[in-house]
């Protein structure tokens, strides 16, 4: 007998429209767990259920889609108070930002936790601008704990990547415990300052909307014995 094998690809999740992607994905949370959130569409955001809570500063946070469950997994009780999902890759906006903080504003200021990316940084100074000129109180910290890429081209210095997780949960669980704005601000600080992290991946993501690999890393790298680098600077 003679076996044929071909080479599979795996699917790994159910895409209707990638145009649609990101708000199929909102409102399948929202049918899933509407005790522990609430979401709201255009523009898109996610709150606790209880959001705003009187008296408790809050915190937010956001990013682009496709790398769920940051930053809309993380949105409940001991965490974030809100978060603010952009378009795959791409980071949200400042109507979003600016109308989360408004949703979860309980008297007591809000921190903004941004990672540090040129696009995430720059809408959420906007958004805490606009929060500010309506009378709320925001702070925001800048995660970067990325030791890979402090010197790259690509990037505005040192990367918000695996530290904003604990940052999230650990500042959360603080404002949970009554901490005001400026405690919360200093524990989030102290996390990112002593927090260090690196990521890599075996092969490429795969955008929904290009519907193929970003890149092939491939096995004919005459450098791939003794270098560590990224795809770009190869």
């Amino acid at each position: 007998m003679v076996v044929f094998l071909k080479e599979i690809s795996q699917m790994k999740k159910l895409i209707n429209k990638p145009e649609d992607v990101v708000t199929e994905s909102l409102a399948g949370m929202a049918t899933a767990h509407p005790d522990l959130i609430r979401v709201h569409f255009d523009p898109n955001y996610v709150i606790r259920a209880d959001a705003p809570v009187a008296g408790k500063m809050a915190i937010i946070s956001g990013g682009g889609s496709g790398h769920e469950p940051m930053h809309t997994g993380f949105v409940g009780r001991g965490m974030l108070d809100a978060a603010c999902p952009g378009h795959v890759f791409t980071s949200p906006t400042p109507d979003q930002m600016q109308a989360a903080t408004k949703a979860v504003d309980g008297g007591a200021g809000v921190l903004h936790i941004v990672k540090n990316y040129t696009g995430d940084v720059m809408n959420f100074e906007m958004a805490a601008e606009l929060c500010l000129a309506d009378g709320i109180e925001v702070a925001s910290v800048i995660t970067n704990d990325d030791v890979a890429v402090q010197n790259s081209l690509y990037t505005a210095g040192r990367r918000g990547v695996g530290i904003t997780v604990l940052a999230e949960k650990i500042a959360g669980a603080a404002a949970e415990r009554g901490m005001s704005l400026q405690q919360v601000v200093d524990i989030c600080r102290k996390v990112n300052e002593q927090g260090r992290s690196m990521g890599m991946a075996l092969t490429s993501c795969t955008v929904p909307a290009a519907g193929k690999p970003s890149f092939d890393i491939g096995t004919s790298c005459p450098l791939a014995r003794d270098c560590i680098c990224t795809v770009r600077s190869c």
